[in-house]
């Protein structure tokens, strides 16, 4: 069976490319499918994750902007789809213009949708304009319906959709490990873009109430860094050069897991975040901010971590406080955060796609 991957881009360090990768590998080594990956603008060059040579990567060059983009994006979709001919098409892209590809192909082949993301991720930033807001996620709504299958990565996502053809299926954990981290380390990890949406300036706000009262703590940020966003100089306009360290995104970053003692997350909304997971699956408690809508599918508060209110700035530093201070609820956390990452075995996780690709076919 061909399978057929739309996305923006799969060169970056992100979480969505992370994933494809481990699907995509895992689809054609061990399910025998052929796996074909489109991207736009120059979107598969230099990968930065591994991707097994037997992939097929196709780019569409997109040009212009409005009216002319548009008409760029459904010309060169439909001569892609029509050159590659796959039996089924997954689209990885939370931008809108993602919803109107039933629109542009009225083909038979079945397409499935991922969210990656919140379905408010793009509205979110851009509020100042009430009614065009609107009318974007009334499309939204109206165009989710149109695809054979949306496939949310948690049900607290799926909520926010009003869907017969939703179901929902959890990103794969990409690791095992039977190491544990060094729970006696006084460092604190977070992975993160440099983007509105990962709430990095929460979080230098919070954590420079932490260090007021435990300044031998350090807070270690693995993130593409952006110089828009300024984060490390609010760093140190708030006195924190001592106390956090910033650092570029690394391909294994399972290992810098190993040196935390807990991780934090203060994003203003996410998707399903597997930095949660491979955090716990290393072994790490964590501490996070009730957003829409992926930490409160992962952490059960008070076992495996604590899910603070969003937004709520006193309740986190006290959730990390506690943390600090008491090492035996750290490593009770850790053991309960480790064994509640076994339900997203990748073996598992795929089995369920090959299940529902069969499905599909078989119709």
């Amino acid at each position: 069976m061909k399978l057929l991957y739309i996305v923006p881009n799969v060169n970056n360090e992100g979480g969505v490319a992370r994933v494809l990768a481990i699907k995509a590998n895992y689809l054609l080594e061990k399910l025998g499918y052929e796996v074909h990956i489109l991207t736009q603008n120059n979107g598969n060059s230099p990968l930065f994750y591994s991707f097994n040579e037997k992939i097929v990567f196709h780019d569409m060059i997109l040009k212009g902007s409005g009216f002319q983009f548009v008409n760029s994006y459904r010309k060169s979709l439909k001569n892609k789809i029509k050159t590659i001919n796959p039996d089924i098409i997954l689209v990885c892209d939370n931008g809108l213009k993602a919803y109107t590809i039933p629109f542009i192909l009225k083909t038979k082949i079945p397409i499935i949708f991922e969210i990656h993301g919140s379905k408010f991720i793009q509205e979110k930033q851009n509020n100042k304009h009430e009614v065009l807001t609107k009318l974007k996620l009334l499309f939204k709504d109206y165009s989710a319906k149109k695809f054979t299958k949306f496939v949310a990565l948690s049900n607290e996502s799926l909520k926010e959709w009003n869907l017969t053809n939703g179901i929902v299926i959890p990103n794969p954990l990409w690791f095992k490990t039977n190491q544990f981290p060094d729970l006696n380390s006084k460092k604190v990890i977070v992975v993160a873009r440099h983007s509105y949406e990962k709430g990095l300036e929460r979080l230098l706000l919070i954590w420079q109430k932490v260090v007021q009262k435990h300044p031998d703590w350090i807070l270690d940020i693995y993130g593409k860094p952006n110089s828009d966003l300024g984060l490390q100089k609010l760093a140190q306009s708030l006195n924190l050069s001592n106390n956090v360290a910033f650092y570029e995104p690394v391909k294994d970053i399972n290992e810098k897991y190993l040196e935390a003692s807990f991780y934090v997350m203060t994003s203003h909304y996410e998707g399903f975040p597997m930095v949660l997971i491979e955090a716990m699956a290393s072994g790490l408690p964590c501490v996070a901010y009730d957003c829409p809508c992926g930490p409160r599918a992962i952490i059960s508060n008070d076992e495996n971590g604590f899910l603070v209110e969003n937004g709520n700035e006193n309740d986190f530093v006290e959730a990390i406080n506690l943390l600090i201070e008491n090492k035996n609820k750290r490593f009770r956390m850790a053991e309960t955060a480790k064994k509640s990452t076994e339900k997203y075995n990748i073996d598992i996780i795929m089995q369920t796609w090959n299940e529902l690709f069969v499905e599909i076919k078989t119709k």
